[in-house]
């Protein structure tokens, strides 16, 4: 009989085992919390864009008041999905005839999953519908005072 040769059987240890869970456990919580801020990024993003849609709606409604009275006591809007914004306008005549300064804000509360949001914004308006008519030509004489001056130089 011959002595046989075995072949020694090389098996994980304990230690190897624990420490191959260990990196598994890590990349996994890592990409877990990978995953939940893409998702909260694109929440983030959706109500962004959500709240820009519901400013450019408000704008819109405004600029096409031709009533500057309705526009200067403000008011609310309904919204999609049943919020409502609530906005104020502030109106300054400028020097130019028909051109006015508004100052426009608005506040949407939190409803649902929806988050509030606060905006103001300062716009330059030019609205002949908004003016005064003998302000309006007073206005349009000094302009046209100055631009004779300008042209005698």
């Amino acid at each position: 009989m011959k002595p046989s040769l075995q072949i020694p059987r090389r098996a994980f240890t304990l230690i190897e085992v624990l420490v191959s869970l260990a990196i598994f456990a890590l990349a996994a919580v890592v990409l877990s919390v990978a995953y939940l801020n893409v998702i909260g990024s694109y929440r983030a993003l959706d109500a962004q864009q959500r709240s820009d849609e519901d400013w450019k709606d408000l704008r819109f409604a405004v600029l096409t008041e031709s009533d500057l009275q309705k526009v200067e006591e403000g008011g609310r809007l309904v919204l999609p999905g049943g919020r409502e914004l609530s906005w104020q306008a502030k109106v300054e005549p400028t020097e130019t005839a028909d051109l006015f300064r508004l100052t426009l804000e608005g506040n949407v509360p939190t409803s649902g999953d929806a988050e509030a949001w606060q905006r103001t914004q300062h716009l330059y308006v030019l609205r002949p519908a908004w003016s005064d008519p003998a302000e309006r030509e007073k206005l349009r004489d000094v302009t046209r005072q100055r631009l004779f001056q300008e042209r005698a130089k």
